[in-house]
């Protein structure tokens, strides 16, 4: 019995001593498992790590599988976006991943330096590689504008070179800031941050397609608005909304101007009219002119019989002198008509250039011919003394009754005045004359 109890004790220290090294077998691999699942941080390597505090705008987080280190995240390395509040990036408890930026030799504010905005920007980098692979386009703000061309906030600093924003010259760069536009991808190393991108292709292909497409809206003989794009020394090319139309010089104003800018500016909104749309060549002419009212709209109220205006004499003929009243409008002055004195051409008192003062005789909107005086408006001389006066005329002698002769009514035009005179009105009183010395 009592060799049997004591067989039994030792069985159980044998056992116990088992169970003792098993269990010290188990809990030596725990420890290893344990160091093993530990992270063996470098700088570079990505990590994934909890949220835990918000210290001095600094983001605090507990990496994961690292042994219980820590890393904090600079207000700076958050985000590559704007942003006012560290909550607006990340809240307490989420899990987000970090690249590990270096060592920290302070530990009270973590172990690590971490960077939540470089992870983000290697993931942008992968997404825009396969894009451009692809040959697909990215949308993205422009940011700001710098010598040179365009910076644009693709998730990643991308760049657009002067030459590759537009597919014409642009000037001022100023408005492109804020606008979200589409971009092709030209060159892309993510090693080296660098990324070109170019809105030039898209920009053409936009053009022609709202080209195409306003050219089916507009219709002959239609007013519409646009603005003076560009002004050349025969004409001005108006913006339309993505379609060029050209205002011909001549088409510009009613009066004659020598060049466009003289009236027109850059910029200016006009109303146009349009006069012809080309589709297969893509042109359109347009006119400024045909918006605007006539030089002889409304010229009685304008020129009122008997009244005063001021003009430049613009043309001497041997009949009289044109003088233009106002712009395109330009009346006759008979030779008789410009002094009290005979004189035998218009150049002895006029020249061309010259301002003079003119009384209003009549004016006809119809025919467009407005006939003016200069003797009008001067005193008359006086007779000089001594001077034996005019004897009147004899009677004229009784003649045999002849053929009555028919009025001249021919009409003379001056292909440069916009008004025409008939003959009677160039020889004014050049037929009483000669009548009167047939019937002496």
């Amino acid at each position: 019995m009592s060799e049997f109890v004591e067989n039994n004790e030792l069985n159980e220290e044998v056992v116990s001593a088992e169970e003792v090294e098993a269990t010290e077998e188990v809990t030596m691999t725990s420890m290893e498992d344990a160091l093993d699942s530990v992270l063996d941080i470098k700088v570079g390597d990505t990590v994934k790590g909890d949220v835990l505090a918000f210290d001095d705008n600094q983001v605090r987080v507990a990496i994961k599988e690292s042994g219980g280190l820590e890393g904090v995240i600079p207000p700076n390395e958050l985000s590559a976006a704007p942003y006012e509040a560290l909550t607006d990036i990340v809240n307490i408890g989420d899990e987000i991943e970090l690249v590990v930026l270096k060592p920290i030799k302070d530990k009270e504010n973590g172990n690590f330096l971490l960077s939540k905005k470089r992870v983000d920007a290697k993931k942008v980098w992968v997404e825009i590689q396969e894009k451009a692979d692809k040959g697909e386009t990215i949308t993205a703000p422009v940011k700001d504008v710098v010598k040179g061309g365009l910076v644009v906030d693709a998730g990643v600093r991308g760049f657009v070179p002067a030459s590759m924003v537009e597919d014409h010259f642009v000037e001022d760069f100023a408005p492109y800031k804020g606008q979200t536009l589409e971009f092709a991808i030209v060159e892309i190393e993510p090693s080296e941050n660098r990324l070109i991108l170019s809105h030039k292709e898209i920009a053409r292909k936009e053009r022609e397609a709202k080209r195409e497409s306003l050219m089916d809206e507009l219709v002959e003989d239609s007013i519409v608005e646009g603005t003076v794009a560009r002004l050349t020394n025969f004409g001005a090319f108006v913006d339309l909304g993505g379609v060029d139309g050209l205002v011909h010089i001549s088409r510009i104003a009613h009066e004659h101007i020598a060049k466009p800018s003289d009236v027109l500016t850059i910029g200016d909104k006009v109303n146009v009219k349009v006069l012809s749309v080309d589709k297969e060549k893509g042109r359109v002419s347009l006119s400024i002119k045909d918006t605007l009212d006539g030089p002889w709209d409304n010229i009685e109220e304008k020129a009122p019989e008997g009244s005063v205006l001021t003009g430049t004499v613009k043309r001497l003929t041997s009949f009289g002198a044109f003088v233009e009243v106002f712009p395109a409008v330009e009346g006759l002055v008979h030779i008789s008509q410009i002094a009290h004195e005979h004189i035998a051409t218009p150049h002895e008192k006029l020249q061309e250039g010259q301002e003079v003062e003119v009384k209003v005789l009549s004016a006809d909107p119809e025919a467009q011919r407005l006939s003016l005086s200069i003797k009008a408006l001067l005193d008359k001389p006086a007779q000089e003394e001594g001077e034996a006066p005019v004897a009147k005329e004899a009677a004229p002698k009784q003649r045999k009754p002849r053929a009555k002769q028919k009025p001249v009514t021919e009409t003379y035009s001056d292909n440069s005045s916009e008004g025409s005179f008939t003959l009677a009105d160039m020889l004014g009183d050049a037929f009483d004359a000669l009548s009167s010395e047939e019937e002496a």
